[in-house]
């Protein structure tokens, strides 16, 4: 067998082995991982003992007779093949661990063939070695070469592969983008055409509410037209009547007046001086009946606001009766003395013969006269207060006049901050503690007596955190004794018209500052008289010149924006001021010296109610104010006049009682009622209870 035919015998050995079959992965890994798998020596299969076998046994019968001249030689050929065998070895065990049990089987039998080869034949010819290493390696480089050559057209073709893949990427990433950006573009159209179309249709709505509120706009100006044009006419329409309200008001005022004048034309004396036979006193009294008429009139239409028409008639009837009245008088007057001058033309014509008659008859005249008068004191009553009371009340008046002259420097001060400073202290000083007066404890009303007191005394107070004392200015004494009887006045006004039990508590503190200041005493019944005319008693009556609201005032109304106050507040004022000025005079201060006098005692308020009894009642005020003074000083006065107190009640009873009720109307009968009840039950009883609030023994203890 020729040499090249046991090269392809051998290479198609190789190819028929395990390794030869062997397939590749289409996924080649990377370059460099195959290169190092390629990199280690080839192993020879199992069969490549076998072969070289039968070559090496062909090949030593051919130099067989030359192998005692080669010995020498084959020491380096079997040194040499020494890596052959280890290929083998390496490949037996490379195939053993790949290949089954029967190819290591014969695997071992080719290797112990071949270490009997080499013990028979130790040597092979070198040149058959190295030809089928040449072999062997040219065939290992060339499939190595192809390995290579394969490696880079696969690793071109994943290249291209990867090229292809990515640029088909790209193709399918901007189809998806424009088909993005197509769907965008759709959804903004189709957007924007709603947006268009709900712009359209907002417009429109727009629109029609645009016309709505047009047309609603125009009915609401029409309507605030017309309710302003309603407004107007009914404006127009108060202003009228205020106008014409206002004009009754006036002409009620000017009707009032006119009927006080008329009614001072009345003489007050009822009869006339030279006519002492003559009566006026029925006169007289229904003149006072219709002023007081008028006056109520008056007093309740201011409450409801405005005069009616049928107020003004009834007013302008009562002032036609009061003409009547006066022209009545004044007949029964001139007839009186056309009768008086016809007797006495009569007298002297007769007076030669009838002389002694005319004696007779001029000593006869005094009786007719006495009983003219007992009648006059019994049927007619006062309408003005007594000389000797109206000259003390106007040197009282005088003197709180002359007071708040003596501090002008005190009271006027505006640029001064020193003196402001101590007029604020003192009044704060004189008025908080009379504020501070209550029914807490006996104790509590000694320390504002004494606080007072000291103020009074010239002793230095302690006030807001701040020491005062009247000797801070030369006028501060006669400033706190005004302000401190003023600030007495107001609380009967103010503290007792709401609370009637606190006249108690207040009166004897003012009692026994009385005592001791009697200069505060009558500077309070200034304030008090000033506020309460009829705690003199004394009517004010209606002078020229002289304004309604002036002489409303006079009468002891509040008068506002020419209104005049209701009828109830204007009680409720009056009556706590009679109940603080009842509440004086019957009290004493305990702590005081009980030896002298009071100062303003009980004989004064008996001298109060026999004048309010000598004059002719007022409606309303003269039932509250004596049932309000009863009430509190009635129990004292009964203890100290005792019968005639008694005459007293029974006389208010039984005849100055009715008069009160001729000039009362059913609709202002409550105070009325209330007083002829209390008297109805005093008289029963004989008894004057003790007023409700009296201080008793007890209280000082606390």
């Amino acid at each position: 067998m020729q040499a090249w035919q046991l090269r392809w015998k051998t290479l198609e050995a190789l190819r028929a082995s395990s390794k030869g079959r062997l397939s590749y992965c289409p996924r080649w890994p990377r370059d460099e991982e195959i290169l190092e798998e390629c990199m280690p020596s080839l192993v020879l299969s199992a069969y490549s003992g076998w072969i070289l076998h039968s070559v090496i046994g062909q090949s030593a019968q051919e130099i067989a007779p030359c192998r005692s001249s080669t010995h020498k030689a084959s020491t380096p050929l079997t040194n040499r093949s020494s890596p052959l065998e280890n290929t083998s070895a390496s490949s037996q065990g490379s195939s053993s661990c790949s290949s089954p049990e029967p190819s290591e089987t014969k695997g071992n039998g080719d290797l112990s063939l071949l270490e009997m080869d080499q013990e028979v034949f130790p040597a092979v010819l070198p040149s058959k070695v190295t030809e089928v290493e040449g072999c062997i390696q040219l065939y290992e480089e060339i499939h190595r070469l192809k390995a290579k050559e394969g490696l880079r057209q696969r690793q071109e073709q994943q290249e291209q592969m990867v090229r292809a893949v990515y640029n088909l990427a790209s193709e399918q990433l901007k189809r998806f983008d424009e088909l993005k950006e197509l769907k965008r573009h759709q959804e903004f159209q189709d957007l924007q055409e709603v947006m268009e179309k709900s712009s359209k249709e907002a417009q429109g709505q727009q629109e029609k509410l645009k016309e709505e509120h047009r047309h609603r706009a125009k009915i609401l100006n029409l309507k605030l037209r017309e309710a302003e044009q309603q407004r107007q006419r009914q404006e127009e329409l108060g202003r009228l009547r205020k106008e014409e309200g206002q004009e009754r008001l006036r002409r009620l005022y000017s009707i009032q007046e006119e009927v006080l004048q008329l009614n001072q034309q009345i003489d007050p004396n009822y009869r006339h001086k030279d006519l002492p036979r003559i009566d006026l006193s029925a006169y007289s009294n229904r003149g006072n009946q219709i002023c007081g008429m008028v006056s109520g009139l008056i007093r309740t239409t201011s409450e409801r606001g405005f005069p009616t028409p049928v107020d003004v008639a009834n007013t302008e009837r009562a002032l036609q009766e009061m003409r009547g009245l006066v022209s009545s008088m004044q007949q029964e007057i001139a007839a009186a003395l056309e009768e008086k001058r016809r007797r006495d033309e009569e007298e002297e014509r007769q007076k030669q013969k009838e002389l002694q008659k005319k004696e007779q008859m001029k000593a006869q005249t005094p009786a007719p006269e006495q009983q003219s008068g007992g009648k006059q004191q019994k049927e007619g009553l006062q309408v003005k207060a007594e000389e000797s009371t109206m000259q003390w009340y106007q040197r009282l008046q005088d003197a709180a006049e002359q007071c708040v002259a003596s501090f002008s420097e005190i009271n006027n001060c505006k640029d001064n901050n020193e003196v402001k400073k101590i007029k604020t202290d003192l009044q704060k000083a004189a008025t908080i503690p009379v504020s501070q007066i209550a029914r807490i404890s006996g104790s509590q009303l000694r320390e504002i007596f004494d606080k007072i007191n000291n103020l009074l005394s010239g002793k230095s107070v302690q006030t807001g955190g701040r020491t005062v004392s009247v000797t801070q200015h030369p006028q501060g004494l006669d400033f706190v004794y005004y302000k401190l009887a003023e600030k007495f006045a107001n609380q009967g006004e103010e503290e007792v018209a709401s609370n009637r039990d606190a006249a108690f508590p207040i009166a004897v503190v003012a009692s026994g500052i009385w005592e001791l200041h009697p200069r505060v005493g009558d500077l309070f019944l200034a304030h008090l008289h000033k506020k309460c005319p009829y705690s003199v008693p004394f009517y004010p009556a209606l002078k020229e010149g002289t304004s309604m609201e002036e002489y409303q005032r006079m009468l002891g109304y509040l008068v506002n924006d020419s209104k005049m106050e209701q009828q109830d507040r204007f009680l409720k004022r009056m009556s706590g001021m009679i109940r603080l000025y009842a509440a004086i005079i019957q009290l004493r201060w305990p702590y005081g010296n009980r030896e002298g006098p009071h100062p303003h005692g009980l004989r004064y308020g008996w001298c109060w109610l026999a004048q309010m009894l000598n004059m002719e009642p007022l409606v309303d005020v003269t039932a509250t104010l004596l049932f309000d003074f009863l009430e509190v000083c009635g129990n004292a006065l009964m203890k100290e006049y005792q019968g005639q107190f008694w005459k007293v009640m029974l006389f208010i009873r039984d005849d100055y009682f009715p008069r009160i009720e001729a000039i009362t109307s059913s609709g202002e009968m409550g105070c009325v009622t209330r007083f002829k009840q209390f008297l109805e039950k005093c008289l029963q009883e004989k008894e004057i209870p003790l007023p409700k609030g009296t201080l008793q023994p007890s209280f000082w203890k606390s």
